[in-house]
């Protein structure tokens, strides 16, 4: 049966590229998403792995990133490259919204076991990028507040504190990081073109975030092989000489 004949064949394993973060990331999937974008270009190279949680924090998030990787499982040995983009929820005001705060020196530390975890289960730290939160746009941000029954509960200028220690500790641990904060509001551009809501990304700001983290991705996966033949060199004479061969 074809059932036997194929077990005799090893199966073909795609390497990963995990996306691991909060609402930033689980929304990255949508039509013009920067997740979206980096999948359609890893297409037959890697899957492309969304891995975001809405809502969630870096407390949460170094709780729950064992149970989503774990080095004893075959599927995840072939991870390419992991994203930690955590923080947009770590700075909320601890006076306006505890339920998601976490403070920075803990958001820091946090990171940094990420980063320590999965370097204990074989994806070493030039796999991961981390990336910092973006820039709030405050004015935007508390009428998406105030329609909600609550109060401005971010800053701008606090963000930028969670993403220089993103960027510290990155430098600490030796991952790669796309400072989000710094980079849109580089040159006192108007970054609120990048926001849809002041806090989430526009279709701007999507594409912003898949320009600049494919600089950094690209180098990971470079190497890796295009997975199976291109249809025009399948030989139509003897197909399986072609598809079923590990070459």
């Amino acid at each position: 049966s074809l059932q036997f004949e194929m077990s005799k064949f090893n199966t073909v394993i795609w390497p990963k590229v995990i996306l691991f973060g909060d609402s930033i990331t689980q929304y990255s999937f949508q039509a013009d998403g920067w997740g979206a974008e980096i999948a359609d270009k890893l297409a037959r190279k890697c899957d492309v792995v969304n891995r975001g949680l809405s809502g969630y924090n870096s407390r949460w998030a170094k709780m729950i990133l064992p149970r989503l990787i774990n080095g004893q499982n075959t599927a995840d040995t072939n991870i390419a490259a992991v994203t930690v983009f955590f923080g947009a929820n770590d700075c909320a005001l601890e006076d306006k919204n505890p339920h998601q705060h976490v403070p920075v020196q803990e958001y820091s530390e946090n990171l940094k076991e990420m980063a320590r975890f999965l370097a204990s289960v074989g994806v070493s730290a030039d796999r991961v990028i981390f990336i910092s939160p973006p820039p709030v746009h405050e004015p935007a941000w508390e009428k998406e507040c105030i329609l909600k029954g609550g109060v401005l509960n971010r800053l701008n200028a606090v963000a930028g504190q969670y993403a220089q220690a993103c960027v510290q500790a990155a430098a600490q641990c030796g991952t790669d990081v796309l400072d989000l904060w710094s980079l849109m509001q580089k040159d006192s551009q108007d970054y609120a073109i990048y926001l849809s809501d002041g806090l989430h990304l526009s279709q701007r700001g999507n594409q912003f975030v898949a320009e600049h983290l494919w600089r950094l991705l690209e180098s990971r996966v470079a190497h890796l092989p295009f997975i199976l033949p291109y249809w025009g060199d399948v030989d139509p004479k003897s197909p399986e000489s072609s598809l079923l061969s590990d070459q």
